[in-house]
């Protein structure tokens, strides 16, 4: 299964991002630079249905070996088609499942990150906080963005969700135990060396998913 928010209702994006011709200097060139902005446009593409969502994914396994190796050339075709595309991780790989008769219904509309927004909404997310730490809790999402660096609720994060003590990794289960109920990773369990064990963070994600994959909410998440 596939985690890629999507949407087929283009809106402002149809005249701002699919029509427009631009040129990425950042392809050949060492040094950044802006963009470059054709004149011309382009007419919207008849060979595949744009789509258009969260540049945050999560892939399977065999999706990933399609876009790379691309037995159909569909993946080729996009990847040429985003070159000159403003923002194209925000349209290639929703573009691209959802075209894909193999995996078209192998898709969950939802990135699995909690993100708040403005009222009206602005170019990018609001900054998450300490107020916002139990929302982020009960809404069982394994991930969240955006952070300013080094903000309270960073640390917070590190001390009741992750066990993490300063500059520390976050604890495994290869992580020795002393005696003083402390874990340490200078001591490693070789025969459980990637050992991970399931927390509550894992039951939080689970209610999430049986939701998600429920009958009701199922047929409402992939491909239109």
């Amino acid at each position: 299964m596939n985690f890629v928010q999507h949407s087929s209702r283009l809106g402002w994006k149809k005249n701002k991002r699919g029509k427009p011709i631009i040129i990425d200097p950042g392809l050949y060139s060492a040094n950044k630079s802006e963009i470059w902005w054709v004149i011309k446009q382009r007419s919207l593409p008849t060979a595949f249905k744009l789509y258009t969502g969260s540049a945050w994914t999560i892939l399977s396994r065999s999706f990933a070996e399609y876009a790379i190796v691309g037995w159909d050339n569909l993946p080729r075709t996009l990847l040429l088609y985003y070159t000159n595309f403003v923002s194209s991780p925000e349209g290639y790989f929703q573009t691209l499942i959802c075209n894909s008769e193999e995996f078209k219904n192998k898709t969950l509309n939802h990135d699995l990150h909690y993100i708040t927004w403005d009222n009206p909404p602005k170019q990018h997310p609001r900054s998450l906080g300490l107020k916002d730490y139990r929302r982020m809790i009960l809404s069982n999402r394994p991930f969240a963005r955006k952070f300013k660096k080094n903000d309270l609720v960073l640390n917070k994060i590190d001390r009741e969700l992750l066990k993490r003590g300063r500059r520390q990794f976050a604890m495994g289960g290869w992580c020795l135990e002393d005696e003083g109920k402390e874990y340490k990773c200078s001591d490693l369990k070789e025969e459980k060396y990637g050992v991970l064990r399931p927390g509550t963070g894992s039951r939080r994600l689970r209610i999430l998913l049986t939701k998600l994959v429920s009958n009701q909410n199922l047929s409402k998440r992939v491909c239109r």
